[in-house]
């Protein structure tokens, strides 16, 4: 009995020493070797390293590569490139970066461009940084966000007068190629009433990036705005820190105090690089080729922007959503939709007859436009809307004269007002209604003689 008693204390013994070695973490500077490059996935042995941790990979004489670790499946490790691959060899000496991911963030980013990584690319030199954040954030409790209370400014007189946005709002701008997004961004940066304005420019193309901070933006709308830009040529890495990088940016100035804009194009180029990246390390498509994983990170980004909690400032977030081929029940589409406060639809028939900014007031709705604005203009808001509408469920029959004057008074009056709705919704790049402005236009095209 007594060799069996001692036997199973040995037996228990050697099990606590087995699961402690399971347990026991593995040191981070351990280094690994690259085994295998399929597509733009690294995978390597030898190390351990959590999820979302930073390593370099070590090539002979050339600079180190860095990468990220996105996915993990027994003793290897599967990374992928934030940097240029070009020359990587096989049994790399690949070493994880204690610390995890930290992005310099101040006040001295005003008026520059930076990369994913906060890099200048404007070539004016080191960027001032106050502090080191992480791309990833950190969640604020619901139920301490600041309520949407007050109205911000966007300087577009459709917005302002009928989508009316609250500070700390997301709202979604859906979208085809082609039909303004890029255009009404930049009216939005030059014209709004926020402190500071971050625009992510995520996935564009390099041309169109050196265009909007060119011309789109200029001079005068760059000196208080930030503008952190990955092209479409970025790994795929690259493209989603960038968006995680000026969601950051965001939310160190809405700390300090301050009313911050934040403006996103585009969320669909975020959702497509995180698509690249699940498909790469073997997660199965879903919807449309999009896995399970992009459903999952399009909150989580969104989510970081809205109200800070009291006495702290706030993030509007404006994130331009592509509808390939013009389908509003894109994945995507449908997706953001369901996570923000409202969307403000473009459409390619309204810009194909001249008329911007193209935006379709019926498809489109502010969800805290009821709590932000008076009684007065929230009728009229509706009014507006009623009569546009009106005449646009019967244009077919008024265009090919089948409609008789008298048989409807609201079709009358609609055919009366047509005029002054389509100059209200019009509005030329270098125009500036305030709220105040667009209020007034607003009493000015509902109660003008028809």
């Amino acid at each position: 009995m007594a060799d069996a008693h001692d036997f199973n204390q040995f037996l228990v013994s050697r099990l606590k020493t087995f699961r402690h070695a399971l347990n026991k973490p593995a040191p981070l500077n351990v280094a690994g070797r690259l085994v295998r490059m399929v597509g733009m996935t690294l995978e390597v042995v030898g190390t351990f390293a959590p999820i979302g941790s930073r390593c370099q990979i070590l090539n002979g004489n050339k600079s180190p590569i860095e990468a990220e670790v996105v996915g993990f499946h027994d003793d290897r490790l599967f990374l992928m490139p934030i940097g240029d691959t070009h020359g990587l060899s096989p049994n790399a000496k690949v070493i994880p970066v204690e610390g995890g991911i930290k992005i310099g963030v101040g006040k001295g980013m005003l008026g520059r461009v930076v990369n994913g990584a906060g890099q200048a690319l404007d070539g004016l030199g080191e960027i001032e940084v106050d502090q080191y954040v992480s791309l990833a954030g950190e969640r604020i409790n619901p139920l301490n966000r600041h309520p949407i209370n007050e109205v911000l400014d966007v300087g577009i007189k459709a917005i302002n007068g009928l989508l009316t946005i609250g500070q700390g709002q997301r709202v979604g701008l859906m979208a085809g190629t082609g039909v303004g997004k890029s255009v009404l961004l930049g009216m939005m940066t030059r014209f709004t009433s926020a402190d500071v304005v971050v625009v992510g420019l995520i996935g564009e193309r390099g041309r169109e990036v050196n265009e909007f901070v060119r011309h789109t933006l200029g001079e005068e709308g760059l000196k208080r705005a930030i503008v952190v830009a990955t092209p479409a040529d970025d790994p795929p890495l690259m493209r989603l820190h960038g968006a995680m990088l000026a969601t950051a940016i965001a939310e160190y100035f809405r700390d300090q105090g301050v009313n911050v804009l934040l403006l996103m194009d585009s969320l669909t180029r975020f959702a497509q690089a995180q698509r690249e990246i699940a498909l790469a390390v073997g997660e199965p498509p879903a919807s449309k080729g999009y896995p399970p994983s992009v459903f999952a990170k399009l909150p989580q980004l969104v989510e970081r922007a809205g109200n800070g909690q009291e006495g702290a400032g706030s993030i509007t977030a404006i994130y331009t959503v592509l509808a390939e081929g013009d389908d509003q029940s894109d994945p995507v589409v449908d997706s953001a939709r369901g996570v923000l406060d409202g969307h403000i639809v473009l459409s390619r028939e309204i810009a194909d007859s001249g008329r911007y900014p193209a935006i379709d007031i019926e498809s489109s709705v502010s969800r805290v436009m009821v709590d932000i604005v008076s009684d007065d203009q929230l009728e009229k808001a509706r009014a507006f809307k009623k009569l546009y509408s009106s005449y646009q469920q019967n244009k077919d029959l008024i265009s090919v004269g089948a409609y008789r004057k008298g048989a409807d008074p609201l079709i009358d009056l609609a055919i009366a007002k047509q005029p002054d709705l389509t100059a209200f919704l019009s509005q030329k790049m270098s125009e500036a209604f305030s709220v105040e402005d667009s209020i007034s236009a607003l009493n000015n095209t509902l109660s003008a003689p028809s």
